[in-house]
């Protein structure tokens, strides 16, 4: 039976990137059928667009946490 694919937006970035990366590589390889290069062309997709929102989260969260630090600073000096 074969595995059920876990949703990108489930996925640890880490491997969500590390699957993205084989599937540029199958895709660059040439060898897959048109189906076959569809189907893992769209997964790809679905996995960029879940790995640039788990990158916009964190850049997010970094903002906010030099937000808090700057806050930290001048309420030091006050």
């Amino acid at each position: 039976m074969p595995e059920t694919p876990v949703a990108p937006e489930e996925m640890r970035f880490s491997d969500a990137l590390a699957e993205l990366e084989t599937i540029v590589s199958e895709l660059e390889s040439g060898q897959l059928e048109l189906e076959d290069s569809i189907a893992r062309y769209e997964r790809g997709v679905a996995l960029l667009r879940a790995c640039q929102a788990q990158l916009a989260e964190a850049e997010q969260r970094v903002t906010m946490l030099m937000g808090e630090l700057e806050s930290d600073d001048t309420s030091d000096d006050a």
